[in-house]
């Protein structure tokens, strides 16, 4: 009977072949077209930023864990994925030390002073993101025009005595308020022939992405089809639209412009940040969505997808507190018989104290 002993051990029971190195690596290649466009349209530089946002990541975690004597998680591609979407999200210009202040906050106070991989409850990029944007505005809102005439002197951009052309985005340029119509065309904000940060020009590239992620089964399309289409049908239903723009080349420019379709693929669907239900899911994707159009119409703020996903994440905990399912086999008077017993136990410790 050896053969059929069994074998008592602590859940989880089935093992995967893929793990956290694997998934990252998957998010990595995904985010390979949205780098190589903003690569041709800002030039070297956005790939030098990127490779040097990466290594210092690295290097923040590293010299973390071995400060504090904890397992090294150097392999794992998380740091890295932390360093190329950081770099994603600003613009092409930032001097490489504010770079590298955003890395240090991601990776240090975001990541690792929660406790590491799996307990951030903040998207480290997205916080490093918003931290730059709160002591350095004006670096992180000057925007490189498209065009390889800028491509010599943005490789030194930031340095004394070094001169690039700049522009507004089709978004900062504040279309939404005014009567006045981007000069972007539908088509450029969809191929990334924009304005913009390094990984956010280029509505195709990023959807080539997030198809591959949707296709490896990386990522779920819950969060990103609801996020993107609660943006789309607001804008369409509460449409702002220039004259000589309809309703529906309006929709799609909310859409195609800011960083969008990277918050949804690659940003709102981070396992650690995001909801564990189906259910979560999507009024995550939808709450994100609201907040977007909120922050864009009535804010200050022309673009509203980070501080929208970051404020989604910090109510995970409450969305997937209300979503989860009910146990099997657990009847309505059972549930209520547990709360009773609850409550008397917390009334018997409140009079054990206060005795």
């Amino acid at each position: 009977m050896e053969e059929y002993k069994l074998s008592v051990a602590s859940s989880p029971h089935a093992s995967s072949p893929v793990g956290t190195k694997h998934l990252m690596r998957d998010v990595l290649i995904a985010l390979i077209p949205a780098m190589a466009m903003g690569v041709w349209v800002f030039g070297p530089r956005a790939l030098t930023m990127t490779i040097v946002s990466v290594i210092f990541c690295e290097i923040f975690e590293w010299g973390y864990c071995k400060l504090l004597h904890k397992p090294n998680p150097i392999g794992d591609l998380s740091a890295a994925i932390t360093g190329v979407l950081l770099v994603f999200v600003c613009p092409v210009s930032l001097p490489y030390w504010t770079v590298i202040i955003g890395d240090f906050f991601a990776i240090v106070i975001v990541k690792q002073l929660f406790g590491g991989l799996g307990t951030n409850f903040l998207n480290p990029a997205l916080a490093g993101r918003a931290f730059l944007m709160l002591c350095y505005p004006v670096p992180m809102t000057t925007w490189a025009v498209p065009g390889k005439e800028n491509w010599l002197a943005i490789f030194g951009a930031g340095e004394a005595g070094v001169d690039y052309v700049t522009g507004a985005t089709p978004l900062s340029i504040d279309f939404m308020k005014s009567n006045i119509a981007p000069d972007a065309s539908l088509a450029d904000m969809f191929i990334g022939n924009i304005g913009g940060c390094v990984g956010e020009v280029s509505a195709i590239a990023l959807l080539i992405g997030g198809i591959y992620l949707l296709a490896k089964g990386v990522i779920r399309i819950r969060i990103p089809a609801a996020y993107i289409l609660t943006v789309a049908v607001l804008t369409l239903i509460f449409s702002r639209a220039p004259e000589g723009v309809n309703v529906f080349t309006w929709m799609l420019m909310e859409i195609f412009g800011g960083g969008l379709f990277l918050g949804a693929f690659f940003m709102a669907t981070d396992y650690v940040t995001s909801p564990n239900t189906p259910k979560g899911e999507i009024i995550f994707g939808i709450g994100a969505g609201l907040l977007v159009v909120f922050i864009r119409y009535f804010g200050g703020y022309p673009e509203g997808v980070c501080y929208s996903i970051l404020v989604m994440n910090i109510l995970v905990w409450l969305i997937d507190k209300a979503t989860m399912p009910k146990r099997f086999g657990v009847t309505a008077e059972m549930r209520k018989a547990e709360k009773e017993k609850a409550k008397a136990a917390k009334k018997a410790a409140k009079e054990g104290s206060e005795a």
